[in-house]
């Protein structure tokens, strides 16, 4: 009898390229989960994919341009293989819809924010149909998370989204048009996820929210953070907690306590100040002054005195004066943030401040962020250096890519340590002697 030979279907591959925050290298991880479900294979190199997909952000002006760039370098890939399939999902997916394929001729999907759940469908249409595809619908209802995500043997640290959106509408900010109005997720499912990460090895969980500290307010809870905090406190195995983004008006008392009674959560806080001039931040409606975010800082330190306090500045918002950036510095010289995240003002589409008068002249804008930047990094070498001669915890992270002789990972007030040892080390918690400190990180020996 013949023998019949049979063909083994080629694995699909697709490659994914990340943008922006902690929440989009989230949404990556559950895409990635998604297809992995529907038979792809992560491709390491655009150029061995089947699928390419950019997922974005929109935060600012730079990153936004920087997708029509590699949009405009892709078509090459394109021209070379009509079968490839080009995707971008994430903020600016959102925020231009149709006006991205009207744009770029070669690009096949846009899927906005809300319909990462049906990627799998939605690139199987464009195959199938041979069809450009838009989808940026967004519902009043929270999105479906993918499930549990896997977990690859060499996470230590996992991100674990507990809300999604915004409501609070900074002038200046585009998150509620791209993300949509606040969803929480049900505790109970938010505790599973952590307990089952935990069980496999993950040491630290980073909880993600655009305002984290406003978890549980849509569907009516009071104090719900700080009671999720509680909770997950309990998850055996779990050695640190750590969660971004924190809005200042949403930072309660029960939630600043938690800093000095929960041993897992790590002493550390972003706290986006965004300018020092109580003008401004009424400009910007961020609904409290700079005396309600000094007065938080105060209490935070006094409750727990080793938190580190990191933060994020505007500088240039339309109408800034001169008088209002020197209150941005003062504040800062107040605080001294162990470090801080600055950058120029740039209009966002659909925003209040996108329709302010008295913009700042651009080449202000840069004087003010060099002046503001050289003024950090003195305060970062100042706090670095005063742990020199203490005995900081490190979570190991893996060898430094730096050094192959060194290990790196994070104290629990969030500072960078850089040590001997090796890839063995990974996931294990150390003490370690911090000998020198530079702006960015810190050097030690293991005790």
């Amino acid at each position: 009898m013949p023998v019949q030979s049979s063909r083994i279907k080629p694995q699909k591959r697709v490659f994914i390229k990340t943008y922006g925050c902690q929440m989009n290298v989230y949404d990556s991880e559950k895409m990635i989960h998604l297809l992995e479900r529907d038979d792809y294979q992560i491709a390491s190199d655009m150029k061995e994919a089947d699928v390419i997909l950019l997922n974005t952000c929109s935060i600012r002006e730079k990153p936004e341009h920087k997708i029509y760039s590699i949009l405009g370098r892709l078509k090459a890939l394109k021209d070379k293989n009509p079968n490839l399939i080009l995707g971008v999902g994430g903020c600016v997916a959102q925020q231009e819809g149709e006006k991205l394929l009207e744009q770029s001729p070669h690009l096949d999907l846009v899927f906005g924010t809300q319909r990462i759940g049906e990627l799998p469908s939605l690139i199987k249409v464009v195959q199938e149909n041979r069809t450009r595809v838009c989808d940026v619908e967004m519902t009043d209802t929270a999105c479906a998370e993918a499930g549990v995500l896997p977990v690859h043997p060499q996470h230590i640290s996992s991100y674990v989204s507990i809300i999604r959106g915004c409501n609070n509408f900074c002038s200046f900010c585009v998150v509620p048009y791209v993300r949509g109005r606040e969803h929480s997720r049900p505790l109970n499912d938010i505790v599973a996820e952590v307990t089952h990460l935990a069980q496999r090895g993950v040491k630290e969980v980073v909880l993600l929210g655009q305002n984290v500290n406003s978890y549980g307010n849509d569907c009516g809870i009071t104090n719900g953070f700080p009671d999720l905090l509680v909770a997950l406190n309990h998850v055996s195995g779990l050695e640190r907690i750590r969660f971004i983004t924190s809005h200042p008006k949403d930072l309660s008392d029960e939630l600043i306590q938690c800093f000095s009674e929960l041993d897992k959560l790590c002493e550390h806080i972003h706290l986006p100040v965004q300018s020092g001039s109580n003008r401004i931040l009424k400009r910007m409606n961020r609904k409290y002054t700079r005396e309600d975010y000094l007065e938080k800082v105060n209490t935070l330190r006094t409750v727990c005195p080793q938190i580190g306090i990191t933060s994020d500045v505007i500088v240039g918002f339309p109408g800034e004066t001169s008088d209002d950036y020197e209150e941005t510095l003062s504040l800062m010289e107040e605080v001294r943030f162990d470090d801080l995240f600055s950058f120029q003002y740039s209009d966002r589409p659909n925003t209040a401040a996108n329709r302010f008068g008295h913009k700042v002249p651009p080449a202000i804008k840069g004087e003010r962020l060099i002046k503001l930047q050289a003024m950090q990094e003195e305060h970062s070498l100042e706090k670095n250096r005063a742990l020199v001669g203490s005995v900081e915890e490190i979570l190991v992270e893996g060898v430094s890519k730096k050094d192959s002789q060194r290990v790196t990972g994070k104290t629990r007030s969030h500072k960078t340590v850089n040590f001997r040892g090796g890839e063995e080390m990974r996931g294990q918690l150390v003490s370690v002697r911090i000998k020198n400190a530079n702006v960015h990180a810190l050097y030690g020996e293991r005790e």
